[in-house]
């Protein structure tokens, strides 16, 4: 009998270590290097970049100056937040010609921490109840007759 529950225990805690494992997700995409080295800033276009990168994964917020190919690695243990182990940005910046005229690459210790707002915007209006909400439009409505 012994022997029988030594194997579950066991059974048990291996299932309960690899439960520990972390879980490791790559997201976005970053260009391969070599085709990267084939854009040469003051000759390389946009549509030159879309052919050899693909669609970036960002762009610019206001116009379309830059475009920002992203990949990040992240690992989760067990029910942790997820943290960010690596990351890696390629900014290709165009000229108002349409040509490449800055290739930059920034990894993680470049990235800065954003801090959230957590204020509401206020809505015009007056706070109901739920009892207000299901009672209010009891009697509003007159009966038409005919017309």
């Amino acid at each position: 009998m012994k022997p029988v529950i030594l194997s579950i225990v066991s059974a048990v805690m291996i299932v309960t270590a690899s439960a520990c494992a972390p879980n490791i997700a790559t997201r976005g995409n970053l260009p391969d290097p070599d085709k990267l080295a084939e854009i040469i800033p003051g000759e390389a276009s946009r549509d030159d970049v879309a052919d050899l990168l693909g669609s970036p994964s960002s762009a610019a917020t206001f116009g379309n100056e830059t475009w920002y190919y992203i990949a990040t690695r992240v690992e989760t243990v067990a029910f942790n937040e997820p943290e960010v182990i690596d990351q890696q940005v390629v900014a290709i910046k165009f000229g108002e010609d349409g040509l490449v005229t800055a290739i930059d690459t920034y990894g993680l210790d470049d990235a800065r921490a954003v801090e959230i707002v957590e204020r509401v915007t206020p809505t015009s209006g007056r706070e109901i109840t739920i009892l207000q909400q299901l009672l209010g439009n009891v009697g509003r409505f007159a009966q038409k007759g005919p017309e």
